[in-house]
């Protein structure tokens, strides 16, 4: 009876030691496959801050925390089932699908570059201001645009783990689905709150706690202004990267053959700093593709007739806007009034 209860012991400790090697392996291929997309992640981190530039103190963080939770939703009920089936099942379809998202994170940008350069970047009122219709399609937007971030992220993850069994594939997603969530939106909620911690700091009362309070407050809508440019470039680099990658992948090899080889001579002549300098051609090349693909899709969206009609009704409402604000402020007149 004792030696079988030993046996039953022996047994158990064998398949806890067997379970508790199998968690470090996850944890191990967890860890090594978020690294590997720690690019993407990246710029995840500097294009999420430009949805809530501008938006009401209030609503900075629970706009944040929206979006934390449609990144969940996109990765764990939609990206990771969708990528396990076809890379189990239709391998194929991952490449295609992916270079759609690449197109529409090129579009995204290649769109703010053109609302800047038409002047109309930054007319539009604060979603906080506006109502809470204009915060939904502000989080929807952004969710938008994490979904296509948050699947090359977990297609790159799903590429260094392709060797292990499915359930191995399943468990070690979910580490890296929620990981990542939690990293790229905990330090954007950091980011967005800058300034708030820079009034308690100004208002305490050492002299070294107010100087650098004084800076952030001084300094964050400069970062937040600088990190809306570099979320802008992020969509570009990363949507123009992915079509890149994706053409090579689909059979045509010039133009990644090219950039690729430029790279590595790049990275060969320069001692000591050569990688950093490769990786600099590659990313100006990757960008280089999003602002084509993405200019010529906002060139057929403005010529097309939902286009033309959007852009009237943007029109449309900053005239709005502008005469809501002329009878407001009775006393505001136009140059040419104040000549006249």
């Amino acid at each position: 009876m004792s030696a079988g209860l030993l046996g039953l012991l022996d047994d158990v400790a064998a398949i806890a030691k067997l379970a508790a090697a199998s968690l470090d392996d996850v944890g191990a291929a967890a860890a090594k496959a978020t690294a590997k997309a720690a690019g993407v992640v990246v710029d995840d981190t500097a294009v999420t801050p430009q949805y809530v530039h501008g938006v009401a103190a209030n609503r900075e963080i629970p706009i944040v925390k929206k979006i934390a939770w449609g990144s969940i939703r996109n990765k764990v009920f939609y990206i990771l089932p969708v990528a396990l089936i076809l890379s189990q099942w239709a391998p194929w379809l991952l490449t295609p699908i992916l270079m759609v998202g690449g197109t529409y994170l090129a579009y995204e940008g290649a769109e703010k570059i053109w609302g800047r350069l038409r002047g109309h970047e930054g007319h539009d009122k604060p979603a906080a201001t506006v109502g809470p219709e204009a915060e939904k399609s502000l989080v929807a937007g952004a969710v938008r645009t994490d979904l296509i971030l948050s699947a090359e992220i977990m297609v790159i993850a799903l590429n260094e783990v392709a060797h292990e069994p499915f359930f191995s594939r399943l468990v070690i997603l979910l580490v890296v689905a929620l990981a990542i969530t939690v990293i790229v939106y905990g330090v954007v909620g950091l980011i967005v709150r800058m300034d708030d911690m820079g009034l308690a700091l100004a208002g305490r009362d050492s002299r070294s706690s107010q100087r650098v309070g004084r800076a952030l407050v001084t300094g964050m809508p400069k970062v937040l202004a600088v990190i809306s440019v570099v979320g802008t470039v992020a969509m570009l680099w990363v949507g123009g990267h992915i079509l890149l990658t994706g053409t090579d992948e689909l059979g045509w090899h010039a133009p990644y053959e090219f950039v690729h080889h430029l790279e590595e001579a790049v990275a060969h002549a320069v001692p000591g700093i050569g990688g950093f300098l490769g990786w600099l051609v590659n990313t100006f090349f990757s960008a280089l593709v999003g602002v084509i693909v993405g200019a010529v899709v906002v060139a057929v969206m403005h010529v097309l007739p939902f286009g033309k009609k959007h852009d009237d009704d943007h029109a449309a409402d900053h005239a709005a806007d502008h005469a809501a604000d002329q009878s407001a402020d009775p006393e505001a007149t136009s140059p040419d009034e104040s000549q006249a």
